[in-house]
């Protein structure tokens, strides 16, 4: 069987916990070269996944060595390397958000359509069981109608994982763009639509720059989100979580609540307006702590629909949808009024 190779543009945190060791683990892909701008970094992992080191992601591209690529750069550059991939021929997996402005998206999208290569965005919360089985129950029916929701995602922030702590990309604003909204926030509007099924339309909310003094992102926020058929709830994503991660998830019905990622043990619970309880073990949610879930499935959905030529599971349609509710959230706050997604 024929691998698919596969280049790693950015190799922070996100590749060398998640892309680089997923791609490993595939057993059709071969990793045949990764770019970062620090050289010391690119010749470390290249030695570590015996691949060749770039410093420049536009000789990478075009050395003809590779089939697709991954995008882990700051979020400023993922539209310009993404569309530039795209229009050389290549498939790509970038991470979220995908870009920094709809008009950025769209162009990704229409390179995507051009180049006939697969793009598919990095949303990994679609692939833990949790989500997928609640998904499941709210869409057979077994909660009745959804009224609300709440979901968080909070930890203590870029400073404590990224390679290069404070003074990581994540929290100057001409790279990052967006904060804690882009690095979480956009996981749970994603999350949220998946979960739903359906669309936002109106966001209030509160983003503020008051947990870092060494950046100028955003770092915790909240938003009150409502959907087309009237189901509204709130968001938080949050870089001052200075405890334990919260990455949980509440959805309220007629029937029953459901409570994801809230519980050590079950990571989905079950709350029946008639008293009766269902507890699943499923896993734990993608963590680097013990126990965590070590693959997020992310590179096997991208590799899978590359070998049998399917349709992106996360396209950049659905990649823009959830981006335009974190864009719709900081105008919100910059505004303060409720604005339409």
């Amino acid at each position: 069987m024929e691998k698919i190779k596969v280049g790693v543009i950015g190799c922070g945190s996100i590749a060398q916990h998640r892309h680089l060791p997923e791609y490993g683990m595939n057993k059709r892909v071969e990793i045949v070269a990764v770019c970062d701008k620090n050289e010391e970094r690119a010749v470390r992992v290249a030695n570590e996944y015996g691949a060749k080191p770039y410093t420049d992601y536009k000789e990478l591209i075009e050395s003809g060595t590779v089939d697709a690529v991954s995008v882990c750069t700051p979020n400023y550059l993922h539209a310009e390397i993404s569309i530039y991939a795209l229009n050389q021929g290549l498939h790509v997996l970038c991470e979220k958000p995908m870009a920094t402005s709809v008009e950025e998206a769209e162009e990704m999208i229409e390179a995507e359509k051009r180049s006939g290569k697969k793009l598919m965005i990095g949303h990994n919360q679609r692939f833990v069981s949790s989500h997928q089985k609640a998904r499941e129950l709210i869409k057979n029916g077994e909660i009745g109608r959804v009224y609300s929701f709440r979901t968080t995602f909070g930890h203590g922030g870029p400073a404590q994982w990224s390679v290069e702590g404070k003074e990581s990309w994540f929290f100057k604003k001409e790279e990052a763009v967006i904060g804690a909204m882009g690095d979480l926030g956009v996981h749970k509007t994603d999350l949220l639509r998946y979960l739903l099924d359906e669309e936002f339309t109106e966001v209030g909310a509160f983003v503020e720059e008051n947990a870092k003094d060494y950046g100028d992102t955003d770092d915790n926020a909240v938003c009150v989100l409502k959907t087309k058929s009237g189901i509204i709830g709130t968001l938080a994503a949050s870089w001052a979580y200075m405890g334990k991660e919260d990455n949980s998830t509440i959805i309220y019905g007629e029937k029953a609540i459901l409570r994801l990622e809230e519980d050590p043990t079950y990571s989905l619970i079950v709350q029946y307006a008639n008293g009766e309880v269902g507890n699943y073990q499923l896993g734990k949610i993608q963590t680097n702590e013990e126990g965590g879930q070590r693959n997020t499935g992310v590179i096997d959905a991208f590799i899978h629909c590359i070998v049998e030529d399917v349709v992106s599971p996360v396209p950049g349609e659905e990649g823009l949808k959830s981006l335009s509710v974190v864009l719709a959230a900081l105008k919100s706050s910059g505004t303060k009024r409720i604005t339409e997604i």
